[in-house]
């Protein structure tokens, strides 16, 4: 046991007096977690918008109001030309316009329908489906105001529910998935590097010829970034609370112990790497390039698996975030428990010890 916190020891000294280590292990997450928490979103606010209205009538006036309220959208100027509403949309970066016809309130009265045009930049289809849907949500909230206190015959009311996220936050979607992104490449990345460090640095002929067990080395290479990895965790989890108001309606302990076991997947996957290669630069080329890309692709926090193709869906099976992105939101939103995700966690459990018993396959115990 002392010789293997030994080996432990050395290993957090090698961490601590690589200020680059340090940088990647406890910056890049904090940096990861705000800009994709707060950059990544499906939300669109304080979009441009203007207004021309031929009827300058009450009701126009209120929907305006409704419009200006809004976080989502910010008034720049009410058009008085209607040529106006074309050199808005190219000169001031405008999003949408909102057409409000003559007689709008007269033809809502005596006609009990009245017409308003929504005008977006298609130039961004994603942004204009969302703000046209908004727009009529504020619509139609004016309408429901307006037939509050008239009864109606044969009046269908429907009534929305969002449930998990009733306020539709774009974090609340992301974070999980950013927890997985995170956790998984920086184990990998910093654990791929640590025993093609010794090979470079001639000191893997001395823990080859020490007496001691080769599966004692890889726990002992493993061990200082598993902790560390905690600590990225608590931070993570910290931040996402605080500055990005994403909830735990689940356990908190189920949640961490669903995330070490992630960690020790992900260590297991960057101790491979680092089996295979015989410099820094092809383990961290690979640990990089090799598994950004499935993990931002094949977790489905970024792009829905039910949109792709069948082999790719098939693919995804074999992304260990993906399954922690689902038990990640499970326990996060959901409240669930165990109970509900022993299918995904046997998965990973079984992805873990397959690849620990591939790091010791492919550790050599002879120099080339």
């Amino acid at each position: 046991m002392k010789q293997f916190l030994s080996f432990v020891r050395k290993e957090f000294y090698h961490v601590f007096r690589d200020r680059k280590t340090l940088l990647m292990l406890f910056g890049l997450p904090i940096v990861q977690i705000v800009l994709f928490g707060f950059a990544l979103t499906n939300e669109v606010k304080n979009a441009k918008i203007v207004i021309f209205d031929y009827a300058k009538d009450i009701a126009s006036q209120e929907i305006t109001q409704k419009f200006e309220a809004n976080q989502n959208f910010q008034l720049t100027k009410s058009l008085m030309n209607a040529k106006q509403i074309e050199s808005a949309f190219k000169k001031e970066n405008v999003k949408l316009a909102i057409v409000f016809p003559a007689n709008f309130y007269e033809d809502l009265l005596h006609l009990h329908k009245a017409q308003i045009q929504i005008i977006a930049d298609g130039s961004d289809p994603n942004t204009a489906s969302t703000l046209q849907n908004y727009a009529n949500a504020i619509i139609m909230d004016y309408q429901m105001d307006l037939l509050q206190n008239q009864k109606l015959p044969y009046s269908i009311n429907t009534e929305l529910r969002m449930l998990y996220n009733p306020e539709l936050k774009g974090a609340t979607t992301f974070v999980p998935g950013i927890m997985a992104l995170v956790l998984m490449l920086i184990c990998v990345l910093m654990t791929a590097v640590s025993i093609v460090r010794e090979k470079e640095m001639g000191t893997m002929e001395i823990l080859l010829v020490s007496p001691f067990n080769p599966f004692l080395v890889i726990v002992s290479k493993a061990l200082p970034y598993f902790l560390l990895s905690m600590v990225n965790l608590t931070v993570i989890l910290v931040m996402a609370t605080t500055l990005l108001d994403m909830p735990i309606h689940g356990s908190l302990l189920l949640l961490v112990a669903e995330s070490a076991l992630l960690i020790i997947c992900a260590l297991s996957v960057g101790l491979l790497i680092s089996n295979i290669t015989k410099s820094q630069q092809a383990a961290m080329l690979i640990s990089m390039m090799g598994m950004m890309l499935p993990i931002i692709l094949f977790t489905g926090f970024m792009f829905p698996l039910e949109n792709m193709p069948k082999p790719l869906q098939l693919f995804s099976n074999i992304v260990p975030s993906k399954w922690y992105y689902i038990i990640a939101k499970s326990i996060m939103l959901k409240g669930l428990g165990i109970a509900a995700i022993w299918k995904e966690t046997l998965v990973l459990i079984g992805m873990t010890v397959l690849l620990l018993f591939l790091s010791l396959k492919k550790f050599k115990t002879r120099l080339e």
